[in-house]
């Protein structure tokens, strides 16, 4: 293969100096991608096996059942005395009866959470929220630790992923050769043919789930998922009659990085308590305390672990939820969010994965699917596709590796064609993308402008590129 097409070897036909100009955005796309593919598989493993065999919340944290269960008044002020000026955040309700109550409290400004002996009343266990392994990796996961430009990068890194399974999937078409020789790969070859080969067939059979991944991951990003896909698809709180909003939103609920609430919910403004809205929930004569809650969470059809979160303030709104979110349940179509009046003790809002948008049904779905929260089948899936992302990476940098001349003080890029044709299409497909992805888009036409303006016009920084 020529080094430099540019100025060497015979001309080429137009299909042939696309496949160049394709294969080129291919390696610039993963120069800056498989960095980011590599830390998100492996943070991703880490959270997912932490949250399944160790527990996000202390789901986990075992007792020995000794009749029956205190109420959860008794329970709540055990988990009050254990930190100093404590107030109840929320309640995370116990799986099997052999699991300890969680409680979240705040106590002088930090958020911690309280594991109790339902049995007894005492503290098995302290500990502040997010400053564990998993806390750890999902900060790196979603903000590499240095907040939003780490959110920015990230987001430019997911959309120039799908670039990259784009072009890979149109070099690994088969042209010349039977479909079996990109479907199998080929282990007799040797060297840089033997890594291309499981390279492309590898990227083949993981590209449908990296793409679904990739934009479940985006829709969390802080451009083109909070501000433009969530923003459009978030619940309407309107659609709940005559009942007053509040200034805050379900974000609210979360804590940090850590997502408690609903993807379709997030940006939903909250109900709140103070007026005669609503419709019947607890008995008139039944004061809305967390054990009367409880009681109607299961009357009203929640089963195994819930949560309640406790008002804040004076028009506070008592919430039951139950999603898989925050690892409560394995079926995300069994999402379900109620706020009651902590007054009148009436239902103000009751959202189910019913009530919502087409976008926030799929990623209720895609979350799920993406944390692995659906059962064995998924975490094995999920083990093997990061592991997959993990070899494709890797593979890539091997090919290039064995491709670049010994001792070249260059990137030995795939060569560009001498006209780069269908650039002013390539530059219409990055405006267009920039309408769809911002940061993507704009990242895209800068690499075009530099391709155009620099590298043809300074030849010592096309040297050192090619």
């Amino acid at each position: 293969m020529a080094t430099d097409s540019q100025t060497t070897g015979p001309a080429r036909s137009l299909s042939e100096k696309f496949y160049f100009t394709v294969w080129r955005w291919h390696f610039y796309a993963g120069l800056y991608v498989i960095p980011f593919l590599i830390m998100l598989a492996v943070t991703g493993l880490v959270m997912m096996y932490i949250a399944v065999f160790s527990g996000r919340d202390g789901e986990h944290i075992s007792v020995t059942p000794t009749g029956v269960a205190l109420s959860l008044e008794q329970q709540s002020q055990a988990a009050l005395s254990a930190l100093p000026d404590a107030t109840l955040v929320e309640w995370i309700g116990t799986a099997q009866a052999d699991r300890a109550s969680v409680f979240r409290v705040k106590s002088e400004g930090t958020q911690h959470l309280v594991a109790v002996n339902p049995y007894d009343a005492t503290v098995i266990d302290s500990w502040v929220r997010q400053a564990g392994w998993y806390d750890f990796a999902n900060d790196i996961h979603g903000t590499l630790l240095i907040g939003d430009t780490g959110d920015r990068l990230i987001e430019i890194a997911a959309g120039l992923g799908i670039v990259l399974v784009l072009t890979g999937l149109y070099l690994w078409w088969p042209r010349t050769t039977g479909l079996r020789t990109v479907l199998v790969p080929d282990l007799a070859a040797r060297g840089r043919a033997l890594w291309k080969s499981l390279h492309a067939v590898t990227g083949f059979y993981i590209s449908v789930v990296l793409v679904l991944f990739l934009l479940s991951g985006l829709s969390w990003t802080g451009i083109w998922g909070e501000k433009l896909v969530q923003a459009w698809s978030s619940f309407p709180a309107e659609k709940w009659e005559n009942v007053p909003l509040s200034d805050d939103t379900h974000a609210n609920m979360n804590h940090g990085a850590i997502k408690d609430v609903p993807w379709a919910l997030e940006q939903t403004l909250m109900p709140e308590s103070g007026s005669d809205a609503g419709i019947e929930g607890l008995p008139a004569d039944v004061p809305a305390t967390v054990d009367s809650i409880a009681m109607l969470g299961r009357a009203l059809g929640y089963e195994g672990r819930f949560r309640i979160n406790f008002p804040s303030g004076e028009t506070g709104v008592w919430t039951l939820s139950q999603d898989s979110m925050s690892n409560d349940s394995d079926c995300p179509t069994c999402d379900r969010t109620v706020h009651i009046d902590q007054h009148t003790g009436k239902i103000l809002a009751d959202v189910g994965f019913a009530d919502y948008s087409l976008m926030g049904k799929s990623m209720a779905v895609g979350i799920a699917l993406h944390e692995g929260d659906m059962g064995l089948w998924n975490l094995i899936l999920n083990t093997v596709f990061c592991l997959s992302v993990i070899f494709v990476s890797v593979s890539g940098v091997v090919m290039w590796i064995k491709r670049r001349p010994s001792g070249a003080g260059r990137l030995a890029a795939p060569p560009a064609p001498a006209d780069l044709p269908l650039w002013k299409g390539a530059a219409l497909i990055c405006v267009v993308t920039s309408l769809a992805f911002p940061l993507v888009g704009l990242t895209l036409l800068a690499v075009l402008a530099f391709e155009v303006l620099i590298l043809g016009t300074i030849p010592a920084v096309k040297r050192a590129l090619s």
